[in-house]
């Protein structure tokens, strides 16, 4: 099969009818067999051929180019993003908010339509957000009514309101959720434009700082919390859903469990922080998760923030701290003292150590053997 022959399939909506639409670089092979599709027109407006979407047809498409060219799917055939989650389904926020006349909610089958699709909690709470923000931008609308223009016209609203790339490819997630996954219509908005994902350096404490935020901790609870986020490099969410068995002593490792990627993972635990786990067990006496609140349900991602960022401020740092901060310092301490980088991205749950390189941006050695000019 020649790897030059390829062709894309892709969902369209035309006279309000789902096609099949079939996108190819121009060749003349392709362009002679396709035409014994039955029933195959072109479409102006998408530059590509299309014909009805049916069974039959799809079946047709395959049998026709089969050792001819490649047939790309992957903008076609719905992919689940279904977690198996150690967490109950729970959007209870959702209804008991205080209901505005003029303020429209998220549509019911959306919420359904997530929890039948295992979103994780912290997911849909995002979505919702981002989807309610885009339908009273059009309130006196229907939603079901508004088309590509539309959704351009409010992400330029999101850039001109300086909305950060993050929170404006999470509008376009909630709002193709709504039309391609909810109502099930063709994938009619893939041509919708994405702003470019910005490169931005980790901003990274130094041991003396992440030392000093530690010691300012008010009580042996939030010094552990602060410790742990350190010492084992982990996410806020990873912290809060670790349960007393996952501290693993005997081996003096940390298990994670379905983490970001729906993935489990180890990463190391530290002999003083043993030492002091040890004695806020005693005192505090969890009894599921590590960290609960004062009523033994699981701790907040709202608190462990203000922790955080609390104890920073006492301890005189004078940048924002949060404890992703924590995290890319865990990282470059480990780089700066010479670990590889395979097990840095192992200890991160990072799929490539592409991800894991941007912090030999930020470790100082580095550039510790480059001379400056000033200085020659």
């Amino acid at each position: 099969m020649s790897l030059k022959l390829h062709i894309t399939l892709r969902h369209l909506l035309i006279d309000d009818t789902q096609q099949i639409g079939l996108k190819f670089y121009a060749n003349s092979t392709l362009q002679i067999l396709i035409k014994e599709l039955e029933d195959v027109k072109w479409s102006k407006e998408f530059t590509m051929f299309y014909i009805p979407n049916t069974r039959h047809n799809l079946n047709a498409i395959f049998k026709l180019f089969k050792g001819v060219a490649w047939i790309d799917t992957k903008y076609f055939f719905e992919k689940t993003r279904a977690k198996e989650l150690d967490e109950i389904f729970d959007a209870r926020w959702v209804y008991t908010r205080k209901r505005h006349p003029d303020y429209k909610f998220c549509p019911e089958n959306y919420l359904q339509k997530l929890e039948l699709k295992k979103y994780a909690n912290n997911t849909v709470k995002t979505y919702v957000s981002c989807f309610e923000c885009f339908i009273n931008y059009y309130n006196k609308q229907d939603i079901n009514h508004l088309d590509e223009n539309d959704i351009r016209n409010y992400l330029e609203f999101l850039v001109k309101t300086n909305r950060s790339d993050s929170y404006i490819n999470q509008a376009v997630n909630s709002i193709k959720f709504y039309y391609e996954t909810v109502l099930g219509l063709p994938n009619r908005f893939y041509s919708i434009e994405r702003p470019r994902k910005s490169i931005k350096l980790p901003t990274v404490l130094s041991k003396d700082d992440v030392f000093s935020i530690i010691s300012c901790a008010n009580n042996l609870k939030h010094k552990c919390i602060i410790a742990l986020l350190y010492s084992a490099g982990l996410r806020r969410s990873e912290l809060l859903n670790l349960k007393l068995t996952d501290i693993e002593s005997n081996r003096m490792l940390i298990k994670v469990r379905d983490a970001k990627g729906n993935k489990d993972r180890y990463t190391i635990l530290s002999k003083k922080m043993l030492k002091d786990l040890r004695e806020y067990y005693r005192q505090y006496r969890p009894k599921n998760y590590l960290f609960e609140g004062q009523t033994k349900e699981q701790y907040s991602a709202n608190s462990v923030g203000k922790v955080v960022s609390n104890t920073a401020k006492q301890a005189g740092i004078k940048i924002p701290v949060s404890s992703h901060t924590l995290r890319h310092s865990f990282a470059t301490h480990l780089l700066e003292a010479g670990t590889d980088i395979r097990y840095i991205q192992l200890l991160l749950g990072h799929n490539s150590t592409k991800t894991t390189e941007i912090y030999t941006h930020v470790a100082k050695n580095s550039f510790s053997a480059i001379k400056n000019p000033l200085d020659m």
